[in-house]
C-alpha cells in the first residue's frame, strides 16, 4: 500500500561549543511505524546525506572499500545500542526514539556518542513514582522550566535520563534513574542546555565514562520533550577538562566530585 508522507525535515543542534553539530529527524506518518527498522533506514538514509552536504569525513567509506556505493548498516550491541557501518568501516553515533506517532533518530556530526529521547507529558500522570525516579532538587527546577506542571517537568527528566544512558551505551540495564542527576539548565528559554552526572555506583559500572563529559540539549515539542546527549569521546577541554563529574545526592543535598585523577 502506497504512503503518501510529508517530506522529511532535518533539524540541526550543537550541544557543546566546539563541537560538531547534531542532525536529528523524525517520520510525519504515524502508519510507518508498523515497518520499524524501514522507519530508521530511512532517517539515517537521510541523516547521512546530510552529513555529506556539509562535508563530514565521518560518512565516508574507508580507503579499503572500493565498491561504491558502500552499504549501510544498522546493528546493535549486547545492551541495544545501535551502531551505524559503512561498508566494513564504523560510521558516525546515532541513536533512536519513539514517540508522539513518530520515529525519531539523531547522528552525530563528530567522533562524540549520542542518545535521543522523546517523552510526552501524558505519560507521567498524578500517580507516577516521581520519588523514586528523580531528585527532589532537579525536579523543582524542572518544574520552573515547565510552567509548574508536574507531568511536563516529569516528561522533561526522563527525557533527559533515557538519553543520557543511551548515549553512554547501557540504557537502564547497569544505571538506575536516581543514579544520574540532571543539574539546572545552561541554556536559554526554549533551548536548554543540562549538564549531567554519575554517582560513585554509575561510574563504578562504567569505567570509560571517567574524564568524559555528559550534556543534554532539550526542545519542547508541544507537550512533549525532546533531549539529546552527548558524550565527548574524551576530556571536553570546553569545560576545562573536567570531564563526568561523579554527583552523590544525599539527605536534600548534591556533594560533587571531580573524576579527574
Amino acid at each position: 500500500m502506497a504512503k503518501h508522507c510529508q517530506r522529511v525535515k532535518v533539524h540541526t543542534v550543537r550541544s557543546v561549543r566546539g563541537r560538531g553539530p547534531v542532525f536529528y529527524a523524525s517520520t510525519p506518518c504515524a502508519a510507518e511505524i508498523a515497518s520499524g527498522s524501514g522507519d530508521k533506514h530511512r532517517l539515517v538514509s537521510i541523516l547521512l546525506g546530510r552529513l555529506v552536504a556539509v562535508g563530514s569525513p565521518l560518512w565516508k567509506p574507508c580507503p579499503s572499500s572500493n565498491r561504491p556505493p558502500f552499504p549501510v548498516q544498522v546493528v546493535h550491541g549486547l545492551l541495544g545500542r545501535p551502531r551505524l557501518l559503512l561498508g566494513e568501516c564504523r560510521g558516525p553515533a546515532l541513536s533512536f526514539s519513539e514517540g508522539g506517532g513518530k520515529v525519531w533518530a539523531a547522528i552525530c556530526g563528530d567522533d562524540s556518542d549520542i542518545g535521543i529521547d522523546v517523552a510526552e507529558a501524558d505519560e507521567f500522570q498524578s500517580h507516577y513514582p516521581s520519588h523514586r525516579v528523580f531528585h527532589p532538587q532537579e525536579l523543582q527546577h524542572a518544574l520552573m522550566v515547565a510552567g509548574g506542571d508536574l507531568g511536563n517537568a516529569s516528561a522533561l527528566l526522563w527525557s533527559i535520563k533515557e538519553a543520557a544512558v543511551k548515549a553512554l551505551g547501557c540504557a537502564f540495564h547497569l544505571v538506575d534513574p536516581q543514579q544520574i542527576t540532571v543539574y539546572p539548565s545552561v541554556g536559554e528559554a526554549g533551548r536548554y542546555l543540562f549538564p549531567v552526572g554519575l554517582s560513585r555506583q554509575a561510574m563504578a559500572r562504567l569505567p570509560p565514562a571517567a574524564g568524559r563529559s555528559l550534556w543534554v540539549r532539550s526542545l519542547p515539542q508541544g507537550t512533549m520533550w525532546l533531549s539529546i546527549a552527548i558524550v565527548n569521546s574524551h576530556i571536553d577541554e570546553a569545560m576545562g577538562g573536567s570531564g563526568i563529574v561523579m554527583q552523590v545526592p544525599y539527605k536534600g543535598k548534591m556533594e560533587s566530585h571531580d573524576q579527574r585523577s
